[in-house]
């Protein structure tokens, strides 16, 4: 599923985005972009409006995990 969503924080091992549900999901910086990204502020800013692809949704854990690299086609 493609949802569109706004960069709420970005940490040392990815970016939250808040995709309009109660959970922020969590973007790993190795789907941010298909080129090599050291630091995700490199690809992204607090406040962006991105696309991003679901990929797992662990209602145990309380995560979901998105891509925004596999959003782009």
């Amino acid at each position: 599923m493609i949802l569109t969503g706004v960069v709420r924080n970005v940490v040392d091992f990815g970016v939250f985005v808040d995709i309009g549900v109660h959970q922020d999901g969590l973007v790993h910086i190795s789907e941010l972009s298909n080129t090599f990204v050291r630091n995700p502020l490199e690809a992204v800013k607090v406040g962006d409006n991105v696309r991003v692809k679901v990929l797992e949704v662990d209602l145990h854990r309380r995560r979901i995990s998105l891509s925004i690299k596999q959003a782009m086609h």
